[in-house]
Formats: structure tokens, sequence, C-alpha cells
């Protein structure tokens, strides 16, 4: 679709729209001329540059895309509107936008008839959870892996609860037997399982996680932000090698985070929570004498922490779901596309002479590390930022990847001949987000070769470059 042809639309449908309540003259306090506005946006536009290239295959780093045209669209036109979804009467248009778009996340995870509204951000979505989660267990603590978001800490510091933190299996993901231990002291009320860690996008073995939890009487919350998007695939089980187990089990747990400004291809800030439990909304039951004065089953700011909240973000993701939907064939080809280019680059670096695979990836985070010599904790440390530094500052052929720092534990436990001479190492990260990374994967790793052969002092290859 042609932004430049929709955008200007956007900024019509306001104005007829207002057309029908009478013509007004604007307050000259406001008024700016287009010859005082020009100079300064342009200079806001030159600042613009100073930024990274997401939308392009040459970024392989972190976990950011652009959002869709039809998400720009639709935030666009519906911010001219600016509505607050706290209340209906704040936005009636996006209430039900929001409220459907709800249920198609929810139908997507598996839920039935989730009660749940958007968020500003994934961070405030578990925080809600886990303010919920501390209701419903009131004096009993939060477990979480040692793998999961550093926000859960800060979050039951918030909340004055007290978190545990449980140590990880060789792969990155919950290890059922410290958690058994944890839970068994009867201290835990809800277990925070992930589906998709924002370091590895490991996922934790939630069907494993729920009975056990279960047993011992504890909730279990699902933080889907990054990887909820791939319920899609995991729950009918996919020929892109994703366990469906842990997919289908998110349906029994009490609640669940996704982000739709990740995988769904919207603009910041956009997250989600949704309860399983529709009565959990007893905990989030307030009254505003002033907010709340037209007719409405339930306002979407009864059922949440926060406050005002943008309409246009609802706006946005409906808009995107309506053209593409949140099926298999819909959003599921784009995560089917970066789940191949995942297990492609995954294939090359496994073959790879200056490259080592850190760990086979669950879903599209792909872990790597220079085959440094001497192959040593420091050395990989010390090669890998010398890689992230000269691939995006080269003058020709930039690329640009991210670092995740391991300690020597758990390196040591997926490389066990690599020499400990160092507590940590960072090693390479790349997320691959974007369905463009499946027809660049075989570029992208020759390049990454040709900065791990830099790196390391061997002769680099002359190969054309990535683009």
């Amino acid at each position: 679709m042609d932004l430049h042809h929709w955008l200007p639309r956007a900024a019509e449908v306001m104005e007829r729209w207002g057309e029908r309540f009478g013509p007004y003259t604007p307050h000259p306090s406001q008024e700016i001329d287009d010859a005082a506005f020009a100079p300064v946006f342009e200079r806001f536009a030159k600042r613009l540059e100073d930024n990274y290239p997401f939308f392009h295959p040459r970024y392989a780093g972190q976990m950011v895309k652009p959002p869709h045209p039809a998400a720009i669209v639709g935030y666009v036109t519906a911010m001219r509107f600016n509505p607050n979804n706290h209340a209906a009467e704040g936005g009636p248009a996006t209430t039900e936008m929001e409220r459907q778009c709800i249920d198609a996340l929810g139908a997507m995870l598996g839920l039935s008839s989730p009660l749940g509204h958007l968020t500003t951000s994934g961070t405030m979505a578990n925080l809600e959870a886990l303010y919920v989660a501390r209701r419903a267990h009131p004096g009993l603590g939060i477990a979480y892996s040692s793998q999961a978001h550093y926000t859960h800490q800060r979050m039951c510091d918030v909340l004055a609860v007290e978190g545990h933190q449980v140590p990880a299996d060789g792969h990155g993901r919950i290890d059922l037997d410290a958690l058994e231990r944890i839970l068994a002291t009867g201290r835990i009320g809800t277990v925070v399982v992930t589906a998709g860690t924002t370091g590895l996008g490991a996922v934790d073995t939630v069907h494993e996680v729920l009975p056990l939890a279960r047993h011992h009487g504890a909730r279990v919350h699902v933080d889907a932000a990054y990887g909820g998007f791939y319920a899609l695939l995991g729950r009918s089980g996919t020929p892109e090698g994703i366990d469906p187990r842990p997919w289908q089990a998110i349906a029994a747990c009490d609640s669940v985070v996704v982000d739709p400004h990740k995988h769904g291809l919207q603009p910041y800030g956009c997250g989600a929570v949704l309860f399983n439990d529709p009565s959990v909304s007893r905990y989030l039951a307030h009254d505003s004498p002033y907010t709340y004065f037209t007719q409405a089953e339930l306002h979407l700011g009864e059922i949440s922490l926060e406050c005002s909240r943008p309409g246009a973000a609802a706006a946005a993701l409906w808009l995107t779901l309506q053209l593409l939907p949140l099926t298999r064939e819909g959003f599921g080809g784009i995560l089917a596309a970066n789940r191949r280019a995942a297990v492609r680059w995954a294939e090359l670096l496994s073959a790879s002479p200056a490259l080592e695979l850190y760990q086979q990836p669950d879903l599209d985070i792909v872990t790597y590390l220079p085959a440094t010599h001497p192959w040593s904790l420091s050395a990989v440390d010390t090669a890998s930022a010398r890689m992230l530094d000269e691939g995006m500052n080269a003058a020709e052929d930039p690329v640009f990847l991210s670092v995740l720092r391991v300690d020597a534990d758990d390196f040591t436990h997926r490389h066990p001949t690599v020499l400990r001479d160092a507590a940590t190492a960072r090693v390479l990260r790349s997320v691959l987000i974007k369905p463009e990374a499946e027809t660049h994967a075989d570029r992208l790793h020759a390049r990454v070769e040709r900065l791990a052969a830099q790196a390391t002092g061997r002769q680099g290859s002359d190969l054309p470059p990535l683009f």
C-alpha cells in the first residue's frame, strides 16, 4: 500500500467528519505560520537522520522494526480525533475497536472469553498482571526465571512482593527441579513463565510448569511480550519446528501479556494484558465520579491500572488486523518467514569455520560468536565487541548486530571446551523480526563471517557487498 496516497486521505477524515458541527474560528494563540514552521521542520528532519535503519535487512540487531503502513495510517487518522480509551466517552469508536482486538488476541492464544485491554507497553501489562497476582494471593511471592525480563524483579519491588529468581536450564528455560523446590516451600503464589525470552528467544515449558504450579496452588502468568504472536504457528504445530505443547498450554494459564508493537507490526507503545478469568476485574474496581458518564457495560478504564491510553493505538491495531488477520495464512505467514530465516542461519553458523552457533533458536532470535584462537571467554568477548562496532561503523557495507552478555556457567554449559578466564562474555545476537531476513540470511551470514575473520585476525574473503 502507498503511504503517499493514504496519509492525505487520513488528514481528510477528521475534517469531513467535523464539518457536521458547524464552522468555528481557531484561537490565534495556537496558530503557526507555514513560513515559520518550515525551517524548524527541516532541523527536525535532519535530527531524525541520527538513527539506525530498523526497516532494512542490514539491521539484524534488536527486536525493533517499523510499523506496517496500515498501522501508520490507522494511528494518524485516529490521532486527529485524539481518543482516550480510558472511558467509552473518551473514544466510543476506538473503545469498540480495542475490545475486538482483545478478542482476536485472546483467540490467537486459545483464550475463550478473556478480560483484557491494550497497554502502553509490555512492562505496564506485566505490572498489571502481577498486581492482580498479588491481590489474588496476598502475602505470597512471585517466582520467575533468571532469564525472564529484568523488569519482573523491579515490579516485585514496586508491588512490595517477594521475588524469587529461579535458575534456568541449559537452554535458557526455567529449571523445573529448582522451581519445584521453591514451590514446595509454600511461599509462591504465582509463577511467571516466558514465551520468548528477550535474550535468547527461549520458550519456557509452559505445559510442564502449569501442572507443577497447580499442584502447589500457584497461579501461572505468561510473559509472551516478545513471542506471543508465535502462538499462530505453535498452537497447531508447524513445519517450522516449533514445539506446540507450550503454546497449547497457555490457554489454561491465568494471565498472558503480548506486545503488538513487536511482532504485531504496531507503533510504540502497544502492549496487551489478558486474564483467563474475567472475575479478576474485582481487583481493579474503582470509582471515578467525574469520568464515567455514558452507559457502558464495562469501561476499559475500570479494568486497568493505567488511566489515559491512546485510542489511536487500538485504531492502528484494528485496521492492521482487518488486512492481516491473526491466522496461519495472515500474520502467520510473516512469522513463518522469520522462523525459516532463523533456522537457515543456524544451519549456516553450525557449518561455519569462522563462527559458532551459541544455541539453537526456539523462535527467531539467533545467538552466535566468533571462533577465536585462543578459544577463551575473554577472546570471545573482545572479538564480539569488535564485530559489533566494526559492523555498524563500516563506511561501506555496514551491518547492525547486537550483543548479549552471558555468564561463564551458561557459556560453558553450551560450549564446555572454552577456557574460563572471565566471569562473563559477550556473544552476538540477531533478532530476525523482519520477514525480509529470509531472503537475505545467506548474504547476512557471509557479511558476519567477514567481520569474524577480521576480528580474529584471519584472512577475510572477497565477497561482494551485502546489498
